[in-house]
C-alpha cells in the first residue's frame, strides 16, 4: 500500500491538472488534523474570485482521485483576500504592496513586521519599512500576507 505522503503528492498532481483544465489557478493542498478530524483542503482561485458553483465543480472532479487518502472532511476553498504569500508568483503579485511578516522567533525583539514588499530575493522576503530595508529568511517566516486596508467610508455604508 502506498504511503500517505506519496498518495498526497499524486493527488496534488492530478488536482493541479484538473484546476488548469477547469480554468482555475492552483493554489495549494493541505491535510491537517483539527479537533473535528482530518481535513483535506484544496485551494483554488480565478480572476474575479471563486463561486460556489466553481467549488462544487472542482470538488466533483477531484473527489474520486482522493479516495486513498485518510481524511474525515474534504474542502475546496478560495484562499481568501488575506491569502498567505508562499510561492514566488504570490510574492511577484504582491510586489510594491504593504505586507505583514510574522516570524516563528523574535528578531530584534519583535515577531511581527510590516512594510512594502520589495520582493522575494534568494529565498529572503525583502521589505522596506520606515525608510530601511529588512530581509527575512523565508524559513524563519511563519506567515507573510498583504495588509488589508479597509476603506472607512465603505464600512460606514454597511448596515449591520
Amino acid at each position: 500500500m502506498p504511503n500517505q505522503s506519496n498518495t498526497l503528492v499524486s493527488v496534488e498532481r492530478i488536482a493541479i491538472r484538473l484546476a488548469e483544465e477547469l480554468g482555475f489557478e492552483w493554489i495549494d493542498l493541505e491535510l491537517v488534523k483539527e479537533p473535528a478530524g482530518r481535513f483535506l483542503r484544496f485551494y483554488i482561485d480565478k480572476e474575479g474570485g471563486i463561486s460556489l458553483n466553481d467549488v462544487e465543480t472542482f470538488h466533483r472532479a477531484v473527489q474520486p482521485h482522493a479516495e486513498n487518502i485518510d481524511y474525515d472532511y474534504m474542502e475546496v476553498s478560495s484562499p481568501g483576500v488575506d491569502r498567505p504569500l508562499k510561492k514566488p508568483r504570490d510574492f511577484e503579485r504582491a510586489q510594491g504592496k504593504e505586507i505583514e511578516v510574522k516570524l516563528y522567533k523574535p528578531l530584534d525583539g519583535a515577531k511581527l513586521y510590516t512594510g512594502v514588499l520589495v520582493g522575494l530575493i534568494d529565498n529572503k522576503i525583502v521589505i522596506e519599512t520606515n525608510g530601511e530595508r529588512r530581509e527575512f529568511d523565508q524559513k524563519a517566516v511563519a506567515l507573510a500576507r498583504c495588509v488589508l486596508n479597509v476603506d472607512e467610508e465603505l464600512l460606514n455604508d454597511i448596515e449591520i
